[in-house]
């Protein structure tokens, strides 16, 4: 295969594609381009995710304590706490419906585990994740590292259940083991998935030190559609965020990333100290770390930041609720249907963001529309498939040399044989590297 670098040399300077990639985010940010928590004509909007207890995040927090002082003072990868901590945590997931998976690998001569678990339905071909490390060093009982955000995703995952929330994509909550140890859970798991595993997967998010005593809100910038639902909550709420940046490529998110699939997170901030600017802003004391237990025996329940624990529980929620609902409603009349959901196209790699078809009668028409709305920086790099209900893939575009922006354009195929009704599927393949994008949305005409 031919290399793009005699093509891009006057147009894709890394300078170029850093502006554009900043650009593509502040169009986001500013709400210039719809995303999935947008409703749109023919869409409707996600319901609202429920408040997530203090309290009940809370208790999670003092049993894993409990769990450290009952157990050498530690809940580490290959000690008695760490197993103790699973077990708990899938105990309460297993009586609350969910369908938990033990994975085991081996690291340092030592059995760890990662826990994975599923919510009955939603579309097992676009699946939300959530996951945080359960794990704590050997010096201590890790309560805001990480019992914090293993607290907060445990509580989101109940919430589910509690609600009986059914979303249009598939769920999975993550707590992964031996992450101190160099992101070995979460890498075993990336590791093991096949490629077509990976590909379902729209979006993890992770959620490692969410209760900073001396807090600060910290959101990842990797994926800008996930990253936007972060920051407009917290900017409703009149929280300011600031990019994390202390943590990349540190937590279990860089496991999912290195295999392009689009990550997202929060963060309150570990061994950095905070400036009298982020005093100003979020409260706290200046010229102190953000927590100054992280790593050490005095990280316990004492350690924790009830208003940064809450704020982010609650905002991990409304994740779920918005990126997982309320994407592929058709619009009154039933000849048009859309989805308006964001899906990050791996660079390189596969993704597909697909849209229910009920109501219609027969086969499709010869004169199907497929209206396509793709934000990428060199379109040149995308193969672009319908796939219809039964497999079958008619080429929209292929690959090319044209360096051009973005693919907003209708085509015309001929699905006379095909039944309309179904799951259809916009396939985006990006088979270079260098460039990025997403489905901003696209619909179906019959």
């Amino acid at each position: 295969m031919p290399t793009r670098a005699g093509r891009r040399l006057s147009r894709r300077s890394p300078l170029r594609r850093a502006a554009l990639g900043a650009g593509l985010a502040g169009a986001l940010a500013a709400g210039l381009l719809t995303g999935a928590a947008t409703a749109t004509a023919g869409t409707t909007a996600a319901a609202a995710a429920p408040d997530i207890p203090l309290a009940n995040v809370k208790a999670h927090l003092s049993q894993f304590q409990t769990i450290a002082n009952n157990n050498g003072g530690n809940r580490a990868h290959g000690r008695p706490g760490y197993r103790a901590s699973i077990d708990y945590v899938k105990g309460k997931l297993d009586a609350a419906g969910y369908t938990t998976t033990l994975q085991q690998f081996t690291s340092n001569g030592a059995t760890g585990y990662n826990l994975i678990a599923d919510w009955p339905g939603g579309d097992t071909g676009s699946v939300v994740m959530l996951g945080a490390h359960l794990d704590s060093v050997s010096s201590g009982a890790g309560i805001n590292d990480n019992g914090s955000g293993s607290a907060a995703v445990l509580e989101t995952a109940l919430a589910v259940a509690r609600a009986g929330y059914q979303p249009d994509k598939h769920l999975r909550f993550a707590w992964w083991g031996a992450e101190e140890l160099g992101l070995v859970g979460s890498k075993h798991y990336v590791n093991n998935l096949s490629s077509t595993e990976r590909s379902r997967i729209d979006g993890y998010l992770n959620f490692d030190m969410v209760g900073s005593p001396n807090a600060g809100y910290f959101v990842y910038d990797d994926d800008p559609a996930i990253e936007k639902v972060f920051k407009d909550w917290f900017a409703s709420r009149g929280v300011p965020t600031e990019i994390e940046t202390e943590g990349d490529g540190r937590s279990d998110h860089a496991s999912f990333k290195n295999a392009g699939i689009p990550v997202g997170g929060l963060f309150t901030g570990a061994g950095r100290i905070k400036t009298s600017a982020q005093a100003q802003k979020w409260g706290g004391t200046a010229g102190q770390a953000f927590d100054r237990c992280y790593h050490s025996s005095c990280d316990t329940t004492s350690n924790i930041n009830d208003t940064a624990l809450d704020r982010n529980s609650d905002a991990a929620a409304h994740a779920v609720w918005t990126l997982s609902s309320g994407a592929t409603t058709p619009p009154p009349g039933g000849g048009t249907f859309e989805n308006t959901a964001d899906h990050a196209i791996p660079d390189p790699g596969t993704v597909e963001s697909p849209i229910p078809v009920t109501g219609l009668s027969g086969n499709a028409p010869s004169g199907l529309q497929v209206g396509v709305d793709i934000k990428h920086t060199y379109r040149g790099d995308l193969v672009i498939d319908l796939v219809a209900p039964d497999g079958s893939a008619y080429r929209l575009k292929n690959s090319d040399w044209d360096s051009g922006d973005n693919v907003v354009t209708t085509y015309t195929v001929n699905a006379s044989a095909e039944a309309a009704n179904g799951t259809w599927r916009l396939r985006v393949q990006d088979v270079y590297r260098s460039d990025s994008g997403y489905i901003d949305s696209w619909k179906l005409t019959f």
